[in-house]
C-alpha cells in the first residue's frame, strides 16, 4: 500500500477540542505522523508517494453510523454509495432485534420475510451463513465500508421460543442465554433488540434482564428499541435504563427520539431522566437522526396479538374479516402498541416503498391519500397493500418534532445514526444524507452544534461505546479510516422527493487508508470489513 501525505489539512480530530492545521501522513492503513502547522513552522514537511492537496477541506476521522440497516446491502451492493458517500467509514447492523444471525434453516425463512420491508428478500443474496461468526466472515470477504453486528434478540427469541407470545420456559432462556454468548464470543458487540417489534416484544424484562447480562460479561452493551416512543414513551425509556441497572449492563438508546403529539416539546424531560441517571454512575448513551419523520414498514404498526405466530399467522388473520376488524378497532380507536400506543393517523403514514412493483401507485402518498382516490376506508386500503405486498411495504411516518430533535442532538450522551432503511422507491432521505445533513444543516445554517461537537458526536464518541481502541480520532496510530469534506458546502442531497440523491462537499473517504471516495467519485475498492468485538 503506497504512502499518502495529506497535505495543509484543516484537522478536527474527534475530541471536540479547536481544530488544527498540520500534515496528515498515511501508511499501511494507519496514521503513521502527524506535523502541525508544517507551513508556517517552516519545517522540514513529511514527504510521501503520493500526495493531496487538502487546503479549504476538514479532515475528520470516518463517520461512525450507529444505527444502520444495510445488513444485505452491503453484500448485494458493492458500490454502497448511500453511507460511502457520507463519509460512513463504518457502520453497526443487526438493529431493532432483527437479522440474519443466528438462524437456522426456519428463522433464515422467517426473517428473511419478517423484515422484507427493511432489507428486500434477499433473493440475490447467497445465505452461506447461519451463525454470527458466519456472517462476519462474510462480510470480511470485502464491503464498501467496515461493519460491527449486534445480536438480534428478536432472532434469537424466534430461534429458541418461536413467535409465540408467552414467557420462555427455563429450559428455552437457557437456550437464548447461549445463542448470546456465541455471538458475542464470535465478535458481536453487543445485543440489539425491537420491543415494538415481534417477537422480540413478548420478552419480559426479566429474560431480557438475563440475556443483558450475558452481554455485560463479554463487555457489550444493549440497544434496545423500547416499548413505546409515543404514549408512555419516558416510561419506555425509564424501564430500559432500570433494566441495565439490574444487569449491570452499558446501555444505548437507539434512534432516541420522542414523537407523536402526546410528546411535543418533551425532550428536556427525557433528558433529565438520562441526567439522573448518569450522576448516579449508568453507562448510557444514545443516538438519534436529524429529522422529524420516522421510517419503519407497514405491518410494525399492527397490534402485538397479530403478530403472534409469525408472517404467516400474520397474512392468514387480514385475510379474516372478524380478526381485521379487531385489528382496525386496535389501530384506529385504541392505539395499539405496534403504534406506540397513538391511534393511528393515516394521513401521516405515507408509503415510501414495496416489494411488488405492481402496487408502485401507493408509494409517494399516505393511506389516507391513497384511500381518498379509491373512494374506501383508509384501512382498506392499508390491508389491501399489507397482504397484497405480503408485509413488506415501507412507511415513512411524520409525527416528529423539531424541536425535539435538536434538544437530544446537543446532549453529552449523543451520537449519530442513520436508521438507513435503502429498501423501496422513495426510502427516507436520512439513509443517504444523514451525516452532512448534520454538518450543513445542524452545524452551519442553525448552529445548532460547532463543528468540533459535531464531528465528536459522529465519531469519538460512538468509538467509545464500541470499544475501539484504534478508531474515531485523527491520532498517530489509529486506523486510516478519514474523511474530507469542505465545512462551506457539505450539505445531503437527498430529500423526501429525491431520497437517493448523493451528499456535497465530501470529496474524499479512505477505509484503511484506502481511496474508497476520491474526488467526489467512487472507487471500486472494498477496503471494509467486519469489525469484532474488542476482548474485556
Amino acid at each position: 500500500m503506497e504512502q499518502l501525505v495529506v497535505r495543509d489539512a484543516d484537522v478536527v480530530d474527534g475530541s471536540g477540542e479547536p481544530s488544527y492545521r498540520a500534515d496528515v501522513v498515511i501508511d499501511d492503513g494507519r496514521v503513521v505522523s502527524i506535523v502541525k502547522e508544517a507551513a508556517a513552522a517552516g519545517c522540514q514537511r513529511p514527504q510521501a508517494m503520493r500526495e493531496l492537496d487538502a487546503e479549504g477541506l476538514v479532515l475528520a476521522p470516518g463517520f461512525i453510523d450507529m444505527h444502520a440497516h444495510s445488513d444485505l446491502a452491503l453484500l448485494r451492493d458493492p458500490d454502497h454509495s448511500a453511507k460511502a458517500a457520507q463519509g460512513v467509514t463504518l457502520e453497526v447492523l443487526g438493529q431493532d432485534g432483527l437479522s440474519y444471525a443466528p438462524v437456522d434453516d426456519r428463522t433464515l425463512d422467517e426473517m428473511r420475510r419478517a423484515v422484507a420491508g427493511w432489507n428486500g428478500y434477499g433473493e440475490d443474496v447467497d445465505f452461506d451463513w447461519r451463525s454470527v461468526g458466519e456472517y462476519l466472515d462474510r462480510l470480511d470477504r470485502g464491503i464498501a465500508v467496515n461493519a460491527a453486528y449486534l445480536v438480534p434478540q428478536g432472532t434469537v427469541r424466534a430461534l429458541a421460543v418461536g413467535w409465540e407470545d408467552r414467557e420462555a420456559t427455563p429450559e428455552e432462556l437457557d437456550r437464548m442465554r447461549q445463542l448470546v454468548a456465541e455471538g458475542m464470543a464470535q465478535g458481536a458487540v453487543g445485543m440489539s433488540s425491537g420491543l415494538t417489534y415481534t417477537p422480540g416484544m413478548y420478552a419480559r424484562d426479566s429474560e431480557l434482564t438475563e440475556l443483558c447480562r450475558v452481554v455485560a460479561s463479554y463487555g457489550g452493551y444493549y440497544c434496545p428499541h423500547h416499548r413505546s416512543y409515543g404514549a408512555g414513551a419516558l416510561e419506555a425509556y425509564a424501564e430500559m435504563v432500570e433494566l441495565a441497572r439490574q444487569a449491570g449492563c452499558p446501555l444505548h438508546l437507539t434512534h432516541a427520539t420522542m414523537n407523536f403529539g402526546v410528546n411535543e416539546g418533551r425532550a428536556p424531560e427525557l433528558l433529565a431522566l438520562l441526567d439522573d441517571a448518569l450522576a448516579a454512575g449508568a453507562d448510557i448513551s444514545l443516538d438519534t437522526y436529524p429529522y422529524t419523520p420516522g421510517c419503519t414498514t407497514l405491518a410494525a404498526l399492527l397490534p402485538s396479538w397479530a403478530g403472534e405466530g409469525g408472517p404467516e399467522a400474520v397474512l392468514a388473520r387480514l385475510a379474516d374479516e372478524a380478526a381485521a376488524e379487531r385489528i382496525r378497532h386496535h389501530l384506529e380507536a385504541v392505539g395499539s402498541d405496534g403504534c406506540h400506543g397513538v391511534p393511528v393517523d393515516w394521513d401521516t403514514i405515507e408509503i415510501s416503498g414495496v416489494t411488488d412493483p405492481a402496487l408502485g401507485e401507493y408509494v409517494g402518498r399516505t393511506v389516507e391519500e391513497s384511500a381518498q382516490l379509491r373512494g374506501e376506508a383508509p384501512w382498506t386500503t392499508a390491508r389491501r397493500l399489507l397482504v397484497e405486498d405480503r408485509l413488506g411495504s415501507t412507511v415513512l411516518h411524520h409525527v416528529g418534532h423539531e424541536e425535539n430533535v435538536r434538544a437530544i442532538m446537543r446532549h453529552r450522551a449523543h451520537t449519530g445514526g442513520s436508521d438507513g432503511i435503502l429498501q423501496g422507491a422513495k426510502p427516507h432521505p436520512r439513509a443517504y444524507g444523514a451525516f452532512p445533513h448534520y454538518l450543513g444543516r445542524y452545524v452551519r445554517e442553525l448552529g445548532v452544534l460547532s463543528l468540533e461537537e459535531c464531528v465528536a458526536h459522529l465519531t469519538a464518541r460512538p468509538a467509545a461505546r464500541l470499544r475501539l481502541p484504534d478508531r474515531g480520532l485523527v491520532r498517530e496510530g489509529y486506523r486510516a479510516d478519514l474523511v474530507l469534506f469542505d465545512p462551506e458546502t457539505v450539505a445531503a442531497g437527498s430529500t423526501f422527493e429525491q431520497p437517493r440523491a448523493l451528499p456535497s462537499g465530501i470529496p474524499h473517504v479512505l477505509v484503511d487508508g484506502r481511496f474508497v471516495i476520491e474526488d467526489g467519485r467512487r472507487t471500486d475498492i472494498l477496503a471494509g470489513r467486519a469489525v469484532r468485538r474488542t476482548p474485556v
